[in-house]
């Protein structure tokens, strides 16, 4: 379950070697904003370079290239694509073509390392209002693509207006695939990063982009079941179970009645539950 997004700057060798120990489910290393043009080149080395030597601990390793439209993704890629690679988080997704083609280039470079054909995956930025009119279609666009992120500032800025505290209302959350909500800018104000956390994950989100490595144990907690969810699940499963060996339908636990939608969401709550990892780095 990806919960938890870090980004680290690839230009940066402290904010590298820091990444090792923060316990996010997904390091990515960015190669686009966080990086001045002159840096670009050195910072792919040094991304490369961190690919190789990051810990197999559990955590996913992703890198995010420039966008296809800034004429440097194809270097980023040829790059940066080796084993220890599990993805990249591709930005300014604005139609299926994008990804499209860019599954193709990365297939091409898996056989060039000799990595399975579509083992690595990819995960879309959503950062415009074209984005989200095509946003089926980009979802449909490639079996590499595992989740997709919003971009809210992005976003906003290109609909020409400001997003609130929470940027609820500029969220939605694509059926199908795990929806990631992005960044907050506000890195000290902890009441409002935990405020737009909870506000996207009733909204149907499943993790949230990090910029700074204390926000990822927000994240992590604010997209796990809480012990009430857990035990309410637990509660709706085992009475609908025995109810269901009885040839019963439909039951009340608690006072609310309960059929096969409630028994099956209750199952994927515990399954959601399951799913959640806690890395600690060493």
């Amino acid at each position: 379950m990806i919960r938890s997004i870090l980004s680290v700057p690839g230009s940066s060798p402290r904010f590298i070697a820091k990444a090792e120990t923060v316990p996010a489910d997904v390091i990515a290393f960015d190669l686009e904003d966080s990086v001045a043009p002159q840096e670009k080149a050195a910072a792919r080395a040094a991304v490369a370079q961190a690919v190789d030597g990051f810990p197999k601990d559990g955590r996913l390793v992703y890198v995010r290239p420039n966008d296809l439209d800034s004429g440097l993704l194809e270097d980023d890629l040829a790059a940066v694509v080796r084993p220890g690679l599990d993805g990249i988080h591709l930005p300014k997704v604005h139609r299926p073509a994008t990804l499209i083609r860019v599954d193709h280039y990365l297939t091409l470079l898996e056989r060039l390392c000799a990595l399975p054909d579509g083992s690595i995956r990819m995960m879309a930025w959503i950062e415009s209002a074209e984005g989200v009119a095509n946003v089926e279609a980009i979802c449909a666009a490639s079996p590499r693509l595992v989740a997709v992120s919003v971009g809210s500032e992005d976003y906003a800025a290109s609909l020409g207006v400001s997003r609130s505290a929470s940027g609820a209302e500029l969220a939605f959350a694509p059926a199908g695939l795990v929806a990631i909500d992005g960044a907050e800018t506000a890195l000290a104000d902890r009441d409002r990063f935990w405020q737009a956390a909870r506000a996207v994950r009733q909204l149907g989100y499943r993790g949230k982009f990090c910029i700074h490595p204390d926000q990822v144990r927000l994240v992590n907690d604010a997209f796990a079941p809480s012990g009430a969810e857990r035990d309410w699940a637990e509660k709706v499963v085992a009475a609908f179970e025995a109810a269901r060996d009885q040839g019963i339908g439909a039951i009340t636990v608690d006072g609310s009645m309960v059929d096969l939608p409630i028994y099956e969401r209750a199952r994927g709550v515990l399954r959601w539950s399951e799913s959640v990892r806690r890395p600690v780095p060493s």
